[in-house]
């Protein structure tokens, strides 16, 4: 399959592995852009405690989701900023009960069609990693490269807490330990989409890696995809 800008690389695993972190800087090194699709289930979630709808109300969500305004304006970085009705998505999505409401919002399978939808568009050119749940499997099946990145869950707890603490927010440890576990069983056993490593995926265990030594590897991996005519 030939794109115009380049291939597609899909990047999935589970919560807290660092695919947002990676995906920017592989995307930097590449020349390519960044797209993480749970801002956009973070952003609906955001919407939805504002709106004091149910979290798990998936007609409502995807209604809702149908009648926002969602722009990705051009940023100094290789990940676009995301408008939605006009207001910068910033910080607020990092926020612990966006996040736990989010896990609720993804299991739905109309909100979910609604997003595979908008990220199609949004990466079928290619020249693009685009990291989620199910990017290789539901979004892109046919992605030129399709990468499983995983990590133990208390690597993802420490890596979690390090994060809200920069971000001078509160952090438990053990709690975020324990959501982390409970999310990677919806994730995984969820009947919508749920979060595998696709059959033709590379798996990637981080846990005793560094960020450049991951880098590193999906680099070398998209030259050999890149440069086998797919």
């Amino acid at each position: 399959m030939s794109r115009p800008r380049g291939i597609i690389i899909a990047i999935d695993g589970p919560a807290g592995v660092g695919k947002s972190t990676i995906g920017r800087l592989a995307a930097s090194r590449l020349g390519y852009e960044f797209f993480s699709t749970g801002r956009m289930y973070r952003a609906l979630a955001l919407k939805a405690l504002e709106a004091g709808l149910a979290v798990g109300d998936g007609p409502a969500l995807a209604a809702l989701a149908g009648r926002l305004r969602w722009e990705f304006r051009d940023s100094a970085g290789p990940e676009h900023d995301m408008y939605v009705d006009g207001a910068l998505m910033g910080d607020r999505l990092s926020e612990e009960k966006v996040s736990r409401a989010s896990s609720a919002v993804a299991r739905l399978r109309e909100v979910r069609d609604f997003m595979r939808d908008r990220q199609r568009e949004a990466g079928r050119d290619g020249g693009v990693i685009m990291e989620g749940r199910d990017i290789g499997t539901n979004v892109f099946p046919d992605a030129e490269l399709k990468i499983y990145l995983d990590a133990s869950p208390e690597a993802r707890a420490a890596r979690r807490v390090g994060q809200l603490r920069e971000l001078g927010q509160p952090a438990d440890y053990g709690e975020i330990l324990d959501f982390i576990k409970k999310r990677d069983a919806q994730d995984s056993g969820r009947e919508h989409s749920p979060l595998k490593k696709a059959d033709d995926g590379h798996y990637l265990d981080s846990t005793t890696l560094t960020r450049d030594q991951v880098v590193e590897e999906i680099v070398r991996l998209h030259a050999a995809a890149a440069g086998g005519g797919r």
